[in-house]
């Protein structure tokens, strides 16, 4: 008797992964050897970081050669919606008590980079809380094996292939072995999650040991988060921000990092601390930039250039309030923001960038039409309300819909 599945096609997949796994080899061979010699890469290098390398399948974004392309997926969903989540507190809370502890620990370490960096300890804290639990978070995968199948066959090749070459230059200087060379299923390495060519730029050996490593020296992760930090355009002797209560009359349309004015302007406006506390006396006569990122329903704040080279760390206006308040928990053992998460967005993106053209057709400059409401979309948004005689709100919902086309 034949069995009926074995008459069946196998799935292409299986068909075709060994197929895939012999061009990999010959492409690190004919392909990348070569151009990584060419960059300065040593033979023995290459040797010993390739090594039983083989193709990472697990990892997302792959394109593999003579696989169909991957289908899009329909936006059935809300994309977004109230940042509110974001800030979960107990897991806050839980890193804050941890990061005080690390603070007391590694308080000369600190002092340290303070006194060379001019960046507060508990910035550098709350950025390695973030990124890896203050280096408790595994890092499983072999930063070669990831950046090599990526470098090989994902949506985003060529960007892949430079932090190869650049990850390849890290084991050619000899600061890890290949066994230690670690990162996430994205290439970022070690306890701050460095691209490598980051890696390449920032990371700085402060132990003092000839090695620069960020994947168990606690001094050199907290040293190479500083520098990154620094060579961004830290302001030494400023803070992150402020949250605010802004009043009614003054307009949330005044967002962004390019309408800054003095923090003594916008007191003048009748901005003040949410805390009840005064701006700092020092921050008076400096830059500062209302930031309102659920519109007027959500937390408002006063935030200064330093709040925009965190968001150098990861683009995003949430992760740079995050950092800025669990640095503050640390510091000055302060909570939650006070201002209340409103339960906006529950928007797809597709229906955002619909907004957002309409938008630009009529002459504001929204940021691109990505579906993603940044800083100039809730500017502009506020802006057009303002114009056709509306309370701007400065965030998207669904309302908006039948009016902005």
């Amino acid at each position: 008797m034949v069995c009926f599945f074995a008459l069946l096609p196998l799935p292409a997949l299986a068909q075709n992964r060994p197929a895939v796994e012999r061009q990999f080899q010959q492409w690190i061979i004919s392909d990348l050897g070569p151009d990584a010699k060419k960059a300065g890469i040593s033979e023995k290098t290459l040797q010993a970081a390739f090594k039983g390398i083989a193709l990472n399948w697990s990892l997302p974004d792959l394109a593999p050669p003579g696989f169909p392309p991957a289908k899009e997926r329909k936006q059935t969903q809300a994309e977004f919606s109230s940042p509110g989540p974001y800030f979960n507190e107990d897991r806050l809370k839980k890193l804050a008590a941890t990061g005080r502890g690390f603070a007391s620990q590694y308080a000369s370490t600190l002092k340290r980079i303070e006194k060379t960096y001019g960046v507060p300890g508990a910035i550098v804290l709350a950025i390695w809380g973030r990124e890896t639990g203050f280096g408790a978070a595994k890092i499983p995968n072999s930063a070669i094996e990831v950046l090599a199948t990526k470098a090989f066959m994902s949506t985003r090749k060529e960007m892949f292939r430079a932090e190869l070459i650049a990850a390849l230059h890290i084991l050619d200087v000899g600061d890890v072995t290949p066994a230690g060379f670690r990162s996430s299923w994205a290439g970022a390495l070690g306890q701050p999650q460095f691209m490598p060519t980051s890696y390449l730029k920032y990371a700085v050996d402060f132990d003092e040991d000839g090695h620069r490593n960020i994947w168990t020296s606690v001094p050199d992760t907290l040293a190479s988060i500083a520098n990154y930090l620094v060579k961004k355009g830290w302001q030494r002797n400023r803070d992150w921000g402020f949250e605010v209560t802004i009043p009614a009359a003054v307009s949330c349309a005044q967002e962004g990092p390019d309408i800054a004015q003095p923090l003594s302007h916008w007191a003048s406006l009748g901005i003040n601390r949410k805390s009840g506390k005064g701006f700092p006396s020092g921050e008076m006569k400096a830059a500062g930039m209302m930031l309102v990122p659920a519109g007027r329903d959500g937390p408002e704040f006063i935030v200064t250039p330093n709040f925009y080279i965190i968001k150098e760390y990861n683009n995003s206006d949430l992760y740079a309030l995050y950092i800025g308040n669990l640095a503050d928990r640390i510091a000055y053992g302060s909570g939650a923001f006070q201002g209340a998460w409103g339960d906006v967005g529950k928007m797809l993106r597709s229906d955002v960038a619909a907004m957002q053209k309409a938008l630009e057709r009529q002459g504001y400059d929204v940021g691109g039409s990505d579906g993603l409401p940044g800083y100039k979309t809730r500017r502009s948004i506020g802006q057009w309300q303002e114009k056709n005689g509306m309370q701007p709100t400065c965030f998207p919902d669904a309302s908006m819909k039948g009016k902005l086309k």
